[in-house]
């Protein structure tokens, strides 16, 4: 059997794929070039996955690759109709960023209780100001999105102290469904979205959401920048609707220095970084070189998407 042919879709820096050697012809492109090379790759690795490139050049009849890897978590950058009919299989990057997504959430509700950024700032203006912050343990989360980063969420808060719901698209064991949500969301100290971009989440959060909300609390996504209605979030504020919020991921990136949200009160700006720890490049790497042994041997891959719920299921046990 000839080496398949291993389209890139890259980005700097490249990922490590010097285990591939002799395994694989890689080949590289980037956006301009992906249409013209994807008909004669037999797997495509998305690298760079901030890139739409792939819904653009994805072919419809005829040659295509397929195995296609995002090293991501979303998989809404890639998939589009085309993609979505065929038979070319889809995985994604789970088991990279749960623990560090989790890690970065817990780090702002910890900020938030203790009034961090209230005490840098009265540090910066070298104001002595003693306050009150919030007792963490006993207060109340819903974490939006059941999957394998919502649910590392959950131990982590568990482990602070706070009673955590769990919101799935189903009700299911110890999840509740999306019809519980409104009601939790009116108990909540904390609303935290770690769920993926569908049709159905897509603009979920919007002013009707955030008027749900006690004026005490607070709200952090870390799933997907077009779930939120960034215009309502941020009148929600100006309004104080709600205490603060904390956004890592936005409708456009990078969010550019003129965009209003950089000053809305009360609002935690990161730059899609929650769950890139040193070394995650590696880590990713790593993964897909494993995954593509699996591959080439004729073993079932992890990670499987179900592309018509855009997601990777997850089974709960005794499915």
């Amino acid at each position: 059997m000839s080496e398949p042919t291993l389209l890139v879709l890259d980005t700097d820096p490249s990922p490590r794929l010097g285990r591939l050697t002799g395994r694989a012809r890689i080949r590289y492109t980037d956006e301009a070039g992906l249409a013209a090379r994807l008909p004669s790759a037999d797997v495509l690795l998305v690298w760079d996955f901030t890139s739409d490139a792939v819904r653009a050049a994805w072919p419809g009849a005829g040659p295509r690759p397929a195995w296609v890897h995002t090293a991501s978590t979303g998989v809404d950058r890639l998939l589009c109709p085309e993609l979505t009919a065929s038979d070319t299989v889809v995985t994604n990057a789970r088991g990279i960023f749960e623990r560090p997504v989790a890690e970065y959430v817990a780090g702002l509700v910890l900020a938030f209780a203790k009034d961090l950024p209230g005490t840098l700032e009265l540090q910066r203006q070298h104001r002595w100001r003693h306050r009150e912050s919030t007792r963490l343990a006993g207060s109340r989360a819903v974490v939006v999105g059941a999957g394998p980063i919502g649910r590392e969420i959950t131990k982590l808060l568990i482990a602070l102290g706070v009673r955590v719901a769990l919101v799935g698209r189903r009700a299911r064991r110890t999840i509740h469904g999306a019809e519980d949500l409104d009601r939790l969301t009116a108990l909540a100290d904390w609303v935290i979205c770690a769920a993926p971009l569908t049709e159905s989440t897509r603009g979920m959060f919007d002013a009707r959401f955030f008027g749900l909300m006690q004026p005490s609390a607070r709200f952090i996504n870390v799933g997907r920048g077009p779930m939120v209605v960034e215009d309502d979030l941020a009148e929600a504020l100006r309004r104080r609707w709600i205490a603060g919020a904390a956004l890592d991921v936005f409708e456009r990136e990078p969010l550019e220095p003129q965009s209003p949200l950089w000053d809305v009160p009360d609002l935690i700006v990161s730059p899609h970084m929650s769950g890139d720890t040193a070394g995650w490049r590696d880590r990713l790497s790593e993964q897909f070189v494993a995954m593509y042994e699996l591959w080439t041997a004729g073993e079932p891959l992890p990670n499987v998407v179900d592309k018509r719920r855009g997601y990777v299921p997850v089974r709960e046990p005794g499915e």
